[in-house]
């Protein structure tokens, strides 16, 4: 089977790659950090120049008709440059929702916005005493004549307190736990009634607290038929995954490199400390998680495209189950290989260490999938081997 990528797509990772390199070194992902709203408002306008922010878009809507693919690429760059602008909470989360959900009408406002890179948006899905279930949702829309009122708490809105406008589900009947009576709608971020307090997370990201008062919704403004939202929440939170497992492959690459240079460079006893056997060992086991870890990934993404909504449940539950297995065993040698200097803020181990354990937890931990995929019958069924090979061959090719 050929996984190459095609002539468009490994120009598309070479220039992503080059724009990193030159612009998101160690330090200047510090002053990035350090702008008003933790991110670099020059590179967000880079990325709409280059048609980054366009790429997963229907070209109807100004984007490019890019794929999973596509996003794979431009995710595991991500994760090598540990980018702070708020791409997967605007493309891949909410973008998601709209490419999945949205009207015509819908999309030929927002998505040019978004690819020529004047809107952000937001997702704001989860909540308190929901853990990892996408459906618990206590969040309330109630009708108030043509539109909704919108009643609840939403938390960890990745790039809340930046967006434009934010995309909330919020329960239209029902109770917490039903799949059905979800909604989606989409909320201008300085709505009346609308609070949000942002703050940084362990990896140096943003994510926002939101609160809901008697938010008006228009109706024009919800997106797709209210009540009937999840399976739209569903395929965005898959493709989210397969997203997040390309960047953590970006962030575990970086890793392995970072740490082989220092075991070449370290002194003890009078030679590098690479030499010694034991520390090599341990190195090879940093590689094998890695390429692990790329193989689950690259499967994520064959199989985010497709509508068997069961086989691609499986298939995103085994890719994060391995992402988040990977994510300790490498960044715990990782830590313990750079000694005292691994935990210090002043390198950047520990800066991809962080940014994997927070990959770990967004959308479900190693627990929570490996129940998820135990539940589910295990990773295969007879047969999906050979079309899922074949599904990630068209893509790569498309």
């Amino acid at each position: 089977m050929d996984f190459d990528l095609s002539e468009e797509q490994r120009l598309l990772k070479d220039s992503v790659e080059r724009l990193m390199l030159d612009s998101y070194g160690f330090d200047q992902r510090r002053k990035y950090q350090a702008e008003h709203l933790g991110f670099s408002d020059a590179m967000w306008t880079r990325y709409a120049e280059l048609g980054l922010l366009a790429l997963p878009f229907p070209e109807e809507y100004g984007g490019l008709g890019g794929s999973a693919v596509e996003t794979m690429i431009l995710m595991e760059a991500f994760g090598k440059a540990l980018i702070l602008e708020p791409y997967f909470a605007t493309v891949v989360l909410a973008g998601g929702i709209l490419r999945h959900g949205a009207s015509d009408a819908q999309k030929a406002e927002l998505i040019p916005a978004i690819a020529e890179g004047r809107m952000k948006l937001a997702f704001a899905f989860a909540e308190r005493l929901a853990h990892y279930d996408l459906f618990a949702v206590q969040t309330q829309a109630e009708k108030d004549g043509d539109g909704w009122l919108l009643n609840g708490s939403k938390g960890l809105v990745l790039h809340g307190a930046a967006a434009d406008k934010i995309v909330v589900s919020a329960r239209t009947g029902g109770t917490s736990g039903d799949q059905h009576g979800i909604g989606l709608f989409l909320v201008d971020g300085n709505a009346p009634g609308l609070t949000r307090r942002g703050y940084q997370t362990q990896d140096g990201l943003r994510a926002a607290e939101i609160k809901l008062e008697n938010v008006r919704v228009e109706a024009i403004d919800a997106i797709g038929e209210p009540g009937r939202a999840f399976p739209v929440i569903a395929q965005v939170a898959d493709e989210a995954i397969a997203a997040l497992c390309a960047e953590a492959v970006g962030c575990f690459a970086q890793m392995q490199a970072l740490t082989l240079d220092y075991l070449k460079i370290r002194q003890q006893f009078g030679q590098a400390i690479g030499s010694f056997q034991v520390l090599q060992h341990r190195a090879v086991d940093m590689y094998v998680d890695l390429e692990q870890s790329r193989s689950m990934a690259m499967y994520a993404t064959m199989m985010a495209s497709t509508n068997d909504t069961t086989e691609r449940a499986r298939a995103m539950s085994a890719a994060k189950a391995q992402v988040g297995q990977s994510a300790k065993a490498i960044g715990r040698q990782s830590i313990q290989l750079h000694g005292g200097v691994g935990m210090t803020m002043e390198y950047r181990i520990g800066h991809y260490f962080k940014r994997g354990t927070m990959i770990d937890t967004l959308f479900g931990d190693v627990d929570h999938h490996v129940r998820r995929l135990a539940a589910l019958g295990g990773l295969f069924d007879d047969g999906h081997e050979k079309g899922s090979l074949d599904n990630f061959q068209a893509s790569s090719r498309s």
